[in-house]
């Protein structure tokens, strides 16, 4: 099994990932599928205003953009300040998420999967982090449907631990058998009035039970320096199914920053 044909081939322009990242495909030093992500094609500038974009459609949708825009200027004639928050402050939380839709948007690439629900405009406080699956993707046209399950992390420097954390989470997913987000994704999908596709998402618990679900398990780590390595040296599985995914950023921690301040100052 390689990283190819668990998450499909890395992007091609003019998606983003594809003009600014390049992709080495092998194997962990105990075989597990890795994808090295090298940057030297990148521009940061550019690449950035992408990641700026993703934080947006991650985290609200046109419609409430809209919304706080009417309601920023009511009370604005009022001389009174919006209090709303859409964005988190919180560093730590900015990071996780930055890795989290950074991964979606790579796996939906990459293996043509769906990302139907953007789970982080449900979360209720957007300064912690969601509980839950990080990325739930769906190929629901394909000959057995799929799920592709992710788990993303971001260290400013990484280690032997976060390699063992970030692929437990995803054994752990494994070990529960269907996904824990499922549910949660198919009930915001029939709560929206996209019934068709809710229902298409509820029956992959069917499909398990019958033993005719595909499920394939990616891990990102997103860090400064000797991300690579890291995964090369550390990355251990029984999972057939499981690839990881490392990149490694001169001043990620800027890079998030950035992204973060560009959404802002879109909204």
């Amino acid at each position: 099994m390689n990283v190819e044909q668990i998450i499909g081939p890395h992007p091609i322009p003019p998606h983003p990932c594809g003009i600014h990242l390049a992709a080495t495909d092998q194997h962990s030093v105990h075989s597990v599928p890795h994808r090295v992500l090298d940057n030297e094609p990148l521009q940061l500038a550019k690449f950035t205003a992408a990641m700026t974009q993703w934080i947006v459609n991650h985290h609200i949708s046109p419609e409430a953009i809209e919304r706080d825009r009417i309601r920023r200027e009511a009370l604005a004639r009022q001389g009174l300040v919006d209090p709303t928050q859409r964005l988190p402050i919180n560093t730590k939380t900015q990071k996780g998420n930055w890795a989290e839709i950074l991964l979606a948007e790579y796996i939906a690439a990459s293996s043509n999967a769906q990302l139907p629900v953007y789970r982080l405009r449900y979360n209720p406080n957007v300064d912690q982090s969601m509980k839950g699956d990080d990325v739930l993707a769906f190929d629901l046209d394909s000959n057995p449907v799929r799920v592709l399950v992710g788990e993303a992390k971001f260290r400013s420097a990484p280690s032997k631990q976060v390699v063992a954390e970030l692929v437990g989470a995803l054994e752990k997913s494994h070990s529960g058998n269907i996904p824990a987000s499922l549910q949660f994704v198919a009930d915001h999908l029939f709560e929206s009035g996209k019934n068709e596709l809710g229902a298409k998402v509820a029956a992959c618990n069917a499909l398990f039970a019958q033993g005719r679900l595909q499920l394939d398990y990616v891990g990102l780590l997103a860090s400064s320096r000797n991300a690579h390595s890291h995964v090369q040296k550390n990355a251990l599985s029984s999972i057939r199914r499981l690839a990881v995914v490392s990149l490694a950023l001169e001043n990620l921690e800027g890079v998030v920053a950035d992204s973060y301040a560009g959404a802002a100052a879109l909204l």
